[in-house]
């Protein structure tokens, strides 16, 4: 994948946010300067379409780490909004990104240059460029 130089890397799952920025070549990522927002998960009807019995009691949900995503893509709004963000890479596991997906505004659907749907939290960092890179 072609990450441009000085892009914002969204690494996200139900409980951890970190950004990161490409301090590389657009096809050799260098990321660094990792900050982990604070975010206040408080958009509760995040998940609401997956609160059936079955998934409940499936433990198939998890309405806090919904609710995580969508403080996230908030977060990445509200930068985008401000022109903080001018391209964005979001890399985060299946039921986030999807989660995050119904969250996002326009502006940072204009920013954004690619989602990679995996867990790569708790990764170490040269794994998640070369995941970058090979995809």
């Amino acid at each position: 994948m072609r990450l441009p130089a000085n892009a914002h890397v969204a690494i996200v799952d139900g409980e951890n946010f970190t950004v990161m920025r490409n301090s590389g070549k657009p096809f050799e990522p260098k990321l660094s300067g990792a900050e982990k927002p604070d975010l206040s998960a408080t958009n509760f009807s995040a998940g609401v379409k997956h609160q059936d019995a079955v998934g409940q009691r499936l433990g198939r949900t998890d309405l806090d780490e919904l609710a995580h995503g969508a403080a996230a893509a908030e977060w990445l709004n509200a930068k985008s909004i401000a022109g903080e963000i001018t391209d964005v890479l979001v890399i985060a596991d299946p039921k986030t990104l999807g989660e995050m997906r119904r969250h996002y505004h326009s502006e940072l659907e204009k920013r954004l240059v690619g989602e990679i749907d995996k867990t790569v939290t708790g990764e170490p960092t040269d794994r998640i460029e070369e995941i970058i890179a090979n995809t």
